[in-house]
Parts: C-alpha cells; sequence; structure tokens
C-alpha cells in the first residue's frame, strides 16, 4: 500500500460504489483526480448513461462542511469532489495519491468543452444572470465553434417554489442537455444539484461557481503562478475585499488547525453519506 496520512481517517480507498479513489478531508471524501482523469470520468459516466453531480471542492467548502451535516451528505454521495484547492492537492499526494493536482471550476469547464467536441455533447448553463449567461455563450461558442449549448437559464434571486422547479426541470430536460453547468454561489449550486438530480435527464450536473464569471470576462483569474502557490485565497481577498474578510480570516486558520488534528490522530473525522449519519469507510488493499 502507498504512504497515507498518519490517522487512518484520511487514509486513501477505494470508492465503495465503484473504483474511484479519494481520500478523507475532514469528513469529506475528495477524489484522487486531476484535470485529465476527472474530463475522462465525466466523459465516460456520460457514456455509461449514468445520473451523478460533480462537487468542485476548495477549502472553505471543506470547513463549511464541519458545521452542516447535509452540505457534508451531499459531496459524499458525488460522483466526484474533485480538488480545486492546492491544500487539498497536497493533502491527496500526501496520501500517497502523486499523480492528483488541481481541478479547477473554470478549468474544468474548459477542458469538458473541448473533448466534448468530437462526441456532440450538449451543454445546459444555469445560474448567474441573463446578462452574464448571454456574454458566457457568446464567449463560449467564439471558444468552440461546434460546441453545443443546447440552453441557458437564469434563476431568480429567491427561493424557488415547487413548481417552479418543476417548470426548470421540465425545461431543461426538454432541451436534452447531457451536462448542466450551475454557476450558482456555494452552497447553493450544490443543494440545488443534490435536490434536482433525480428530476433531471442530464447525465452530470457540474458545480462550477464563479467560472460563470470568469468566463464571460466579469471577474479577473488569479495569474497560475498565484493559483498554484495554495495563495490563490489572498488574490481573491485584495480583488474583493469587503465580501471576503470574514471568509478568509476563518477559514485559513481552521482549516490549517483542522487538518493538523486530523493527520495527528487527535480526532477523527469519519465519512458520512447521510444526514442521519451512517459511516462508509474502506481500506485500500
Amino acid at each position: 500500500m502507498r504512504n497515507s496520512i498518519v490517522t487512518r481517517d484520511q487514509t486513501s480507498v477505494f470508492d465503495p460504489k465503484g473504483s474511484l479513489e479519494w481520500t478523507n478531508v475532514l469528513g469529506v471524501r475528495v477524489s484522487a483526480v486531476n484535470l485529465k482523469s476527472a474530463t475522462g470520468l465525466i466523459e465516460k459516466a456520460i457514456e455509461d448513461g449514468k445520473k451523478e453531480y460533480v462537487c468542485v471542492r476548495d477549502a472553505h467548502g471543506v470547513v463549511r462542511c464541519q458545521k452542516d451535516p447535509e452540505l457534508r451528505s451531499i459531496h459524499n454521495r458525488a460522483f466526484l469532489v474533485t480538488p480545486d484547492g492546492m491544500p487539498l492537492v497536497w493533502a491527496l499526494r500526501h496520501a500517497g495519491h502523486v499523480e492528483s493536482d488541481r481541478v479547477y471550476g473554470p478549468d474544468l469547464m474548459l477542458s469538458v468543452f473541448e473533448a466534448g467536441r468530437s462526441k456532440g455533447l450538449r451543454h445546459f448553463l444555469y445560474g448567474a444572470t441573463v446578462q452574464t449567461l448571454e456574454q458566457l455563450q457568446a464567449r463560449l461558442v467564439a471558444k468552440f465553434p461546434d460546441a453545443r449549448i443546447v440552453g441557458s437559464y437564469a434563476p431568480p434571486f429567491c427561493e424557488l417554489s415547487p413548481q417552479e422547479e418543476t417548470d426548470i426541470a421540465e425545461r431543461i430536460n426538454r432541451s436534452g442537455a447531457d451536462i448542466i453547468w450551475v454557476g450558482l454561489s456555494s452552497p447553493k449550486q450544490e443543494l440545488w444539484m443534490a435536490r434536482m438530480r433525480e428530476r433531471l435527464n442530464a447525465s452530470v450536473l457540474i458545480g462550477v461557481g464563479a467560472a460563470f464569471d470568469f468566463h464571460a470576462g466579469l471577474k479577473r483569474q488569479a495569474p497560475r503562478f498565484i493559483q498554484r502557490s495554495g495563495f490563490e485565497w489572498a488574490f481573491r481577498l485584495l480583488c474583493e475585499p469587503r465580501r471576503l474578510w470574514r471568509r478568509y480570516a476563518l477559514v485559513v486558520p481552521t482549516f490549517i488547525s483542522l487538518t493538523a488534528v486530523q493527520r495527528l490522530g487527535l480526532r477523527e473525522f469519519p465519512i458520512e453519506d447521510t444526514v442521519s449519519g451512517s459511516g462508509a469507510s474502506g481500506q485500500r488493499p
């Protein structure tokens, strides 16, 4: 067996539903993937006609899961929880997954669009505003002229009624989409994907958050070297100090301290697949 992190709660394991490897990071099942393998797994899920959703996760989201059992459960039932931050990549590599790498939401979106060109994959864009979606679609079509974007929808900034959700599900299903890109804030997008998964015919739902704004040209991405340094949070804080200072003032020290506690074996963070707390774990042979 490859070397793994000290505590048994963060060892590398096989996904009990298949052969996807993952590592326990503070009770969240983080998939051992890189951009190429994540793209391939999504393509294969569509080919096989599966009905799945993908969470693109950073350290902030993992910390948020600590106080939200429902959100943690949603992540642990996902097809993939990709490491959208270098701290999660480092945790995977520490656990022996040396080929794991960052799967950044905006990069994953472009990678899947590129991979889907030859297969005619049909994409639906859900989230943001009408203006953002128009700019996003125009830029995606300019970059991928043969991309099949079969629809888009900007939901209202309020809780949807049951009838509104039914109408949206019917609209998306009529489009014949294979992939639904969900560009809401977190945890709204994860809650929406989990709630709507069984009502949608598309094979894969992928929550990519701010990727819509980035690709629409409305927000600036951090330079690649900052993204790889683990200090992207500092860049984003400088860009949006009023909105983000509370988040990062708490997240960074909390994540560092909790992961230290887990690695030292001072506290267990069991994987829970349901809100009621039924555990799931498995040691890789």
